[in-house]
């Protein structure tokens, strides 16, 4: 029987999250007060380059930013990703995300979870969120620690509608009749493989594609109750 699912982009999308927000606070848990205080101004001045590099090609800055990962202990890191989740993840969840996916899956739609963020982290939110299948980024591990280095290409992009394409395939998904949100021009070629694209609090150029083709665009917030928790 042919299946529909839902897509959905998370950082960005579903929170208000990128990966840098991931991997500062798991350097802050391995640092003692002072010497993360020192280590945090010196990944600012690196964030500036981290920002131009997004502009340009997003794909290239999760190939050099996981770089940030090598030699740091996966079972630690790992152990901590729970706590990832209730101190980063979910103070910046945006509220209307969960009934949306819960609208999607009462149609009797697959949740599917796309993005270039680590599994590990992403896993609880899948959890929280009922989603059946989570694509998301790997990272190589060798000797019980992180070698920096990506299993296989970067998900962003093209790689995000490639992986969707080939899961549709496994699958028996029909993409005609299938959802897919994101937010910004990067998740423009996952939006353009379903047959019902929407936009999230899109940047300028997904904003103009989405009014242009008569996407619907929707303008997701924090509730105030969760946004005074953010660190």
């Amino acid at each position: 029987m042919t299946r529909e699912a839902a897509f959905f982009d998370v950082d960005g999308t579903l929170c208000d999250t990128t990966i840098v927000h991931y991997y500062r606070y798991f350097m802050l848990r391995r640092l003692s007060p002072l010497a993360g205080r020192l280590w945090y101004s010196t990944f600012l001045m690196k964030c500036v380059y981290y920002l131009l590099l997004d502009k340009l090609d997003r794909q290239r800055l999760n190939v050099v930013f996981y770089r940030n990962y090598a030699g740091l202990p996966v079972a630690e890191i790992k152990a901590q990703a729970a706590d990832c989740h209730q101190h980063v993840v979910r103070p910046r969840r945006f509220s209307q995300a969960p009934d949306c996916i819960e609208e999607h899956r009462r149609a009797g739609r697959a949740i599917v979870l796309v993005t270039g963020s680590l599994d590990f982290i992403i896993q609880p939110l899948a959890a929280e969120m009922g989603a059946d299948a989570v694509i998301a980024a790997r990272l190589v591990e060798s000797n019980g620690c992180f070698t920096g280095e990506l299993v296989g290409p970067p998900i962003g992009a093209q790689e995000k509608a490639r992986r969707m394409r080939d899961f549709a395939a496994e699958r028996g998904i029909d993409l005609s009749r299938s959802h897919a949100y994101g937010d910004s021009m990067a998740d423009l070629p996952m939006l353009e493989t379903v047959g019902f694209p929407h936009a999230v609090n899109p940047d300028r150029g997904l904003s103009a594609t989405a009014k242009k083709r008569g996407w619907p665009t929707h303008h997701w917030t924090i509730a105030a109750s969760t946004a005074g928790n953010r660190p």
